[in-house]
């Protein structure tokens, strides 16, 4: 739906993205970066605001920059806002289904199924200039998803919201992502990010570090072992069985916890001994966890190396 084909774009002499290269389909996608690194250059690129210095940037197969029959197909929510403070949430929407063509009794039912949508259907009558951050960010999702459109660029979508308005609208990402949508978001809050989706695009100073599910791309940065931390009662015993195996890199009890942490470059062979272990050796093993398999530690590994 969306393909980057070496991409680049330059600010006379600053860099914003450098030789992109990368597809973005249905569902869910993380696009990942320090401030500075790219994002909001690509996201500009996509919404057609921007045109490539060199490259292709290609949007449902054509070339996205101010062209109407891609904005057709593109919701987008920015990071910062700038509304009409004086008109109520419900007018704000209601006036973008107008400039959008809806007829006057379409856009107010669209504006009213979308607000039930984003959780704003009890709160849409009171001025903008009252609404707090977290509501600020439902009225844009339900401008930008007015049209239905078929991509969905989402730019820090979940800064202001509460723990609550947060599983909320992960959960609404998710439902769009089934309908076969592209939502691409734009953070660098990572672990809110794992919450969304495993599809990655990690930029760091305008370069394409790395795309794709997040346990490929940890399974690829093979310099970095995997550490796995065991629970056990038992830590001194379970180590003196796992130190002898071949693809144990190093193995080490805690000195104030019953655990135990390994490090190995073969996580999956690793699994499987450590069940045939517990159940033919009858070692204690309470529970594992993999500090390495999550967002963050891909995060790090990938831009300090």
């Amino acid at each position: 739906m969306i393909e980057f084909v070496q991409a680049s774009r330059w600010y006379g002499e600053v860099i914003g993205i450098n030789d992109v290269t990368c597809s973005i389909g249905a569902g869910v996608t993380a696009l990942l970066g320090q401030n500075g690194a790219g994002k909001s250059t690509m996201m500009r690129l996509i919404i057609g605001q921007l045109r490539p210095t060199t490259g292709d940037v290609t949007v449902m197969g054509e070339q996205p920059f101010a062209n109407p029959n891609v904005m057709r197909q593109l919701g987008f929510c920015p990071d910062i806002d700038s509304f009409p403070e004086h008109l109520s949430g419900r007018e704000f929407v209601y006036r973008l289904a107008r400039l959008d063509g809806f007829s006057r009794k379409l856009g107010e039912s669209r504006t009213d199924e979308l607000l039930h949508l984003v959780g704003m259907a009890d709160r849409a009558d009171k001025p903008l200039k009252g609404y707090s951050k977290g509501m600020r960010q439902r009225i844009k999702l339900a401008q930008a998803l007015l049209h239905d459109p078929s991509i969905l660029m989402l730019d820090e979508p979940l800064n202001g919201l509460d723990p609550v308005g947060r599983k909320e609208l992960i959960d609404l990402l998710a439902t769009l992502a089934n309908e076969g949508k592209a939502v691409l978001v734009s953070s660098h809050i990572l672990f809110e990010v794992e919450q969304m989706t495993r599809s990655m695009l990690l930029l760091h100073r305008g370069r394409l570090l790395a795309s794709g599910d997040l346990r490929t791309i940890r399974d690829l940065i093979d310099r970095y072992p995997h550490r796995i931390k065991i629970s056990t009662w038992e830590p001194r015993r379970v180590a003196a069985k796992l130190v002898g195996l071949d693809f144990i890199i190093s193995c080490q009890v805690s000195a104030d916890s019953q655990e135990v942490e390994v490090e190995t470059k073969e996580p999956a062979q690793f699994y499987d001994e450590i069940a045939r272990l517990s159940v033919e050796e009858d070692l204690p093993i309470l529970g594992f966890t993999s500090p390495d398999n999550n967002l963050e530690a891909v995060y790090q590994y990938l831009v300090e190396a």
